[in-house]
Parts: C-alpha cells; sequence; structure tokens
C-alpha cells in the first residue's frame, strides 16, 4: 500500500460516524429529559457476577434499603448480580430505582426490580456513564471488576480534576478493598503520582449504617444538585 492510501471502505467508515452523531445525540437527550426528574439519588456499582446468596449481594440489598429510607432514590446500571441487589433494596424500601441498562455481550439483562419509568437503556457506555455521574448524589462502590473500578476512577478524576463538584465515593467491604488501597497509598502517593489528600475524596465502609452516615453528613453542609 502506497503511503497516505486508505484501506478500501476507510471512507464509508468515517461517513457512517459522521451520521453516529445523531443516535449519541438521541441517547443523551432522551437520558437528560429522564434523570432530571428522578430526584437525589445515589448509584450503587458493582459486579453483575454476585449471586444472591452472597453476602456482597445481601449488603447491597441491605445499603439500597437504608439509603431509600434515609430519603435517596438508587441508581444501578440495571442488570443483575450488585445491580438486581441495590434495586431490590431500593423497592423493598419504597424508594425510587432507576436502571441505567446497557447491551452486552454475556451477562446483562434488565433486572425486575427497576421502577417501569425508570428504566433507561444505552447503547453507548459513555453517555451511560454521563448520566451516573450528573444524577448521583453519592457513589456506593460494591466489590465488582473493570467496570466497577472504571466507574470508580473516572468518579475520582473528575472530582480531582475539578471538572465536577465533590461528592461522596463510599467503598465497601474492607476485605475487598483493602489491598488497592494500601496500593494507592503506598506507590500512588509515594511515587508522588496522586497527593495525600487525594485519599481524602474515598471512604472505605463494612455496613449500610456508616454508608448513610457518611451521606447525611456531607449534605448536612452542601445542597442537592446535579454534579455539573
Amino acid at each position: 500500500m502506497r503511503k497516505n492510501q486508505h484501506p478500501k471502505g476507510w471512507n464509508a467508515i468515517k461517513t457512517n460516524d459522521s451520521w453516529a452523531i445523531f443516535k449519541i445525540m438521541g441517547e443523551f437527550v432522551n437520558g437528560f429529559e429522564k434523570m432530571s426528574k428522578i430526584g437525589p439519588c445515589v448509584s450503587i456499582f458493582g459486579s453483575a457476577r454476585t449471586k444472591s446468596n452472597q453476602k456482597y449481594y445481601q449488603l447491597a440489598e441491605r445499603v439500597a434499603k437504608s439509603i431509600v429510607e434515609a430519603g435517596y432514590g438508587v441508581i444501578t446500571g440495571g442488570g443483575p448480580g450488585i445491580m438486581e441487589a441495590g434495586n431490590k433494596g431500593a423497592h423493598i424500601g419504597g424508594g425510587t430505582s432507576v436502571g441505567l441498562n446497557i447491551e452486552l455481550p454475556f451477562e446483562q439483562h434488565d433486572n425486575p426490580y427497576i421502577d417501569p419509568d425508570k428504566s433507561l437503556d444505552f447503547d453507548y457506555f459513555f453517555v451511560r456513564k454521563v448520566m451516573f455521574v450528573k444524577y448521583s448524589q453519592g457513589f456506593v462502590v460494591m466489590p465488582g471488576g473493570f467496570g466497577t473500578l472504571d466507574e470508580l476512577f473516572e468518579a475520582l478524576t473528575l472530582i480531582q480534576t475539578h471538572k465536577i463538584e465533590k461528592f461522596p465515593i463510599i467503598l465497601v467491604g474492607t476485605d475487598f478493598w483493602e489491598g488497592l488501597m494500601d496500593w494507592i497509598k503506598s506507590t500512588l502517593v509515594s511515587f508522588g503520582n496522586i497527593s495525600p489528600e487525594d485519599l481524602d475524596l474515598i471512604h472505605l465502609v463494612d455496613s449500610e449504617k456508616e454508608v448513610v452516615k457518611i451521606l447525611d453528613s456531607f449534605y448536612k453542609e452542601s445542597g442537592l444538585s446535579p454534579n455539573f
């Protein structure tokens, strides 16, 4: 292939990319219109692979129930596992239960505990992530995999860089998260890649009472509003 000669079909791909803008815009418009009506909510993240008989499923359910009893709604990714537990706890507690669903090849299906009028479907991860960040008054992060870590570190980065207002980020499960926190302290801080005060952005707890206490303490001093 000669220099500057594009592979066959390259121009068609670029044209299709331009038309995708309208689909992306549609997801943003639909998301903003529906999410702006839900009221103050807390997002719960965690593994889709966690079974209902496992302790962190059961803890996520109790956390969600306590959150809605404290006056917040619950947002999850809408799928099984920890997400299902979060919506189930919110449903049992009689609170707002939101699901931001996305089609995945092997693990995502919406759970039955989402309010029928608060179930949103997304094709684009980045649009879905904007909804989590913009309309959450806190992130409760249960044990999970790559997707959970992605949400956690994006939120930390946005707060650290002042792109969004600070809100509580709560890791639940010392036995799961302690190794990561030790690495952050011993490596990221010691190498100078983050500041020691950045650690103040993260809370590590083990119970639903601690989660609600952190949320209530934060919002006694700060009003509830979208984050950007």
